[in-house]
């Protein structure tokens, strides 16, 4: 997303409550219900409206009505949890006074949390007494509870948490114990993996054991265990979803065209200013595509093998989410011709290139809305875009449809062929003119998915290895069973790791359940894709978020190259770069701090050639194996073929000690601290960590990291 404005800033990092507030269906809970949201006030308000992660947070869909001092609206919602606010005369976000509860939502924003619950949910779940939630038992046969992935086929069940006492696959005569892989308030998701030759069809069921009650959850739903019914996977129809394998060995660099770094004055705007000037929302500071060139050898430097870098193609506004054209680059960063030329040596130096662009709306100098404006009702454009009203003028409430209701950025309608076909086919004509490894889709959750159904279709004729990321917020996981993207930006990673790390108002084991939670929402293979952030040019900056702290920012900046899915560095991070919420992220990039004296830049060097050393933390299954409250220490592994990477975390001021047991599917022949190459204390299967004060350590096996420990020493500037 972009900002354009002080008060769309506010707005959208108040209800960007996507990253923790995400909209958590109750397993089963497919019915909806309704709910009646009641805002009582003496003032009168030209409008007010309810948004929340019900309906995108859009402010204009759900207006309520005023009777007697009152504004209610009734609306049918899923079962489970929303997030919401009250908007006041289209520009007011306020919490409800009603509330029974308001959360963080990760981005130090504050919602109104509504809870809506099955009837069964009314008694509490205990383990043993013969009862099953019903309405919480769910298995699908779609992505990700039926996942093929790596030579396995993954099945997944959720039940209420602390519900049942046993959960056991049944199949081939066999019966197979699941494993808890993740759990929150609400669901309990248990996981089993079989081998599968994709050859036989595969029948199946889940036997539920609580108590005296023993259950089989097959196609007819929860039953009696005596009557049970398989499930059957019919080999020849079954499509596993696969996505390009590139991704999960890539650490990305952000870039902010505008912003890296000024290499040609020639193109620079008329009206550039100097480098470190104070960012603010419609100043151009001159950075280029030759500056990126200049550059690049800090890129390789710092061992990233991909970029990902914001819209370049030409636009009005320096963040160039308003464009005008979308087979031009703007001439203010290069020409096509030159961007081409850069992504192919981007390329040769080990570098892949992945493009932002825009699907939803276009700007107010894009031609066929010009011709709009020009022509009115007679324009051959009309039906390219959404008219509410003639004449059609840019103003603040626009007579037409607009992103967010900001005038500059109309939306564009996707289901006229024309305007489909021009935005299809601008795919086709990058991948001739450059060398591109993906695309990053903006406000990816406001086209309708058949578009993107489409638009996979025509990316991956291109080449299957094409990445497709959307930017989303919250849980992602309908755009990613393997019709539409390839991954998300992860910002409910992000939020995890600020309410945690750079917050401190979260413990050690919901820190490892939120990890746990937000990777079992997607199929592995998708969330070994998935664009992990800290920082962003939509958020304050990660150091920031932690008050400065560079102890903090080190100890984000671990988990992130060290976690599941493809980590992104935003430009300047990597430096230590501050910077509050837009335009403040926004700097021109402080190459003054780019020394060999900066510890922050020889830290993420260091993380990052010991993430391309190694495969298990490249590729690897996540393992949550210790979480200390009191001491705040969360203890995390990466496991690969029975190799095993354990990160343990501590947030605490102090030097703790623990002692953690190594997973019986890991290999124990010794471990040692990854960078220094000490040994560390083993005994049988039980390793004992020492931690530095608000630092972690990173323990991998015994003489595996030599050829890293060689490139940590080169990185050393």
């Amino acid at each position: 997303m972009l900002a354009l404005s002080t008060g769309l800033v506010a707005r959208t990092e108040e209800c960007r409550g996507m990253t923790l507030a995400a909209i958590m269906l109750l397993a089963g809970a497919q019915a909806l219900t309704s709910h009646t949201f009641e805002l009582v006030t003496e003032k009168d308000y030209q409008t007010v409206t309810v948004a929340g992660t019900f309906n995108g947070w859009n402010k204009k869909a759900n207006p309520l009505e005023k009777k007697a001092g009152r504004y209610t609206i009734t609306l049918k919602l899923p079962l489970g949890k929303h997030h919401y606010k009250f908007v006041l005369n289209d520009s007011d976000w306020i919490v409800d006074p009603k509330a029974a509860k308001n959360e963080d939502d990760g981005n130090g924003n504050t919602n109104s949390v509504l809870m809506l619950l099955p009837a069964d949910y009314q008694k509490p779940a205990k383990r043993g007494d013969g009862i099953i939630t019903a309405s919480a038992v769910k298995h699908l046969q779609t992505v990700p509870d039926l996942n093929y992935d790596r030579g396995r086929l993954t099945l997944r069940i959720q039940v209420r948490p602390n519900d049942v006492g046993k959960i056991e696959l049944r199949t081939g005569g066999k019966s197979l114990p699941t494993r808890v892989l993740s759990a929150d308030d609400f669901v309990e998701t248990h996981e089993i993996g079989v081998p599968w030759d994709r050859k036989s069809d595969l029948k199946y069921h889940f036997a539920l054991v609580d108590g005296s009650s023993a259950n089989c959850l097959g196609p007819d739903g929860l039953t009696a265990l005596q009557n049970k019914k398989d499930f059957v996977l019919v080999a020849k129809k079954y499509q596993p979803f696969v996505v390009p394998s590139w991704v999960e060995g890539t650490v990305f660099y952000q870039i902010f065209p505008d912003r890296f770094e000024n290499g040609d004055k020639g193109n620079d705007p008329k009206d550039v200013e100097p480098w470190n000037a104070a960012p603010k929302y419609y100043n151009r500071f001159g950075g280029d595509a030759a500056g990126i060139r200049k550059r690049m050898s800090h890129l390789t430097d710092l061992g990233v093998n991909g970029i990902y870098i914001n819209p370049i193609m030409e636009a009005p506004a320096n963040h160039r989410y308003d464009p005008a054209d979308f087979y031009k680059v703007d001439e203010e960063f290069s020409t096509n011709e030159e961007f081409g030329a850069l992504t192919r040596d981007l390329k040769k130096a080990g570098i892949r290139t992945v493009l932002d662009q825009i699907f939803d709306h276009v700007g107010v100098t894009f031609p066929p809305f010009a011709d709009l404006l020009k022509n009115q009702q007679n324009s051959k454009y009309r039906d390219w875009f959404f008219v509410k009203a003639w004449p059609v003028e840019v103003r603040q409430n626009p007579p037409y449809e607009a992103w967010w209701g900001y005038e500059s950025m109309p939306k564009i309608n996707l289901a006229q062929p024309d305007a489909r076909k021009y935005l299809l086919d601008s795919v086709n004509f990058w991948h001739k003119q450059a060398d591109l490894a993906g695309w990053r889709l903006d406000v990816a959750n406001e086209p309708p998915q058949w578009f993107w159904r489409e638009f996979r279709d025509r990316v991956k004729g291109i080449d299957p290895n094409i990445w497709i990321v959307g930017e989303v917020w919250d849980n992602a996981s309908q755009w990613l069973k393997g019709d539409q993207w390839d991954a998300s930006m992860n910002y409910p990673f992000r939020g995890v790791v600020l309410g945690h790390i750079a917050q401190g108002r979260t413990s050690a084991s919901q820190f490892l359940s939120g990890l746990m939670n937000v990777y079992g929402w997607l199929a592995p293979q998708a969330s070994r894709n998935q664009l992990n952030l800290l920082s962003s040019h939509d958020t304050p900056r990660f150091i920031t978020e932690c008050g400065g702290d560079r102890r903090l920012a080190k100890l984000g900046a671990t988990v992130q190259l060290t976690w599941v899915g493809a980590p992104s560095i935003y430009y300047g991070e990597e430096l230590g770069m501050e910077g509050g919420a837009d335009p403040a992220n926004r700097a021109g990039m402080r190459w003054d701090l780019a020394t060999k004296d900066n510890d922050m830049l020889a830290h993420y060097r260091r993380l990052i050639a010991l993430r391309r050393s190694s495969k298990a933390l490249q590729s690897g299954d996540p393992v949550a194996i210790y979480a200390d409250d009191a001491k705040k220490v969360a203890v995390y592994g990466r496991e690969l073929g029975g190799e095993l990477v354990v990160v343990a975390t501590n947030r605490s001021e102090a030097v703790q000690t623990v002692t953690v047991t190594i997973p019986a599917s890991a290999k124990t022949a010794g471990f040692s601290d990854a960078f220094s190459q000490k040994p560390l204390p083993l005994q049988g299967r039980s390793l004992t960590l020492t931690l530095p004060p608000l630092d972690a350590v990173i323990a991998a096996p015994t003489n595996r990291f030599q050829s890293s420990k060689q490139s940590t020493k080169r990185s050393h500037l």
